[in-house]
This record gives structure tokens, sequence and C-alpha cells, in this order.
């Protein structure tokens, strides 16, 4: 079973794919950047608001499915500069509770709409 998950209350995709996929018990919720979901508009700022929002738009996808973060088991950070890893990581573990999911992190040269940081995850239940 393969079920497209939508939300208004993340942004709207920028490009041919889908916000999440729900395959059997598994959630793919793809790549998320700083784009307010109310007017999908790119939020600039400092790294703390992109990562927020961010953080705040995969909350809304995941609860569009079902989930939370307790049932994410792997992430994917995508920073512009590396230097900024360690207000990311702070931003990003506060939305876990423990139990914290396998991750990668690396640096890319370019992010869509010249943005910081993007995050996709994939989640279990």
């Amino acid at each position: 079973m393969k079920k497209i998950i939508k939300t208004d209350k993340a942004p709207a995709p920028i490009g041919p794919y889908n916000q999440a996929i729900l395959a059997g018990n598994m959630l793919f919720v793809s790549g998320q950047v700083a784009i307010n979901p109310a007017t999908n508009e790119v939020v600039q700022g400092s790294i703390d608001v992109e990562a927020n929002l961010v953080m705040n738009n995969i909350k809304a996808i995941l609860e569009e499915a079902g989930f939370g973060f307790e049932h994410v088991v792997k992430t994917t950070i995508f920073l512009s500069d590396m230097g900024t890893f360690a207000k990311v990581n702070e931003i990003y573990g506060s939305f876990f509770i423990g139990n914290y999911p396998a991750r990668e992190t690396v640096q890319v040269s370019v992010l869509p709409k010249n943005l910081n940081v993007e995050i996709s995850v994939i989640a279990y239940k």
C-alpha cells in the first residue's frame, strides 16, 4: 500500500514530488526547507529561524500521517555550512525525547532556494 501524505500545514512541494509517502508502516518525508506553509514564501534569517521552521514543517507532515518524532528512525541533514552544525543539532535534538534516530549530516554547496538547512526523515510505526 502506498499513500500520498499532504497537509497545508507544511509547504507545498516546489517540484515533482510529494511531502511524504506512507508505504505500509513506513513514512518517507521529503526534505524540508524553511518555507512558510501559510505563504509558501522562503524564510531566510538566522540558522535558528530556519532550523525551527524546518523541524516544525516535518512535525506537521508527521502528524498528518498519524506519526510523531518518536516514530522517526532515520534522518538526513544537509547544511550549506558545517559551521552551523552545533546550532542546528541543538534545535533538531529539542524535537526528540530520547531514542534518537540514526542520522547523517553533510555539507553541500547549495540547497534549494539558497537556504541553509534541509532535513528529511523516515519514520516507522
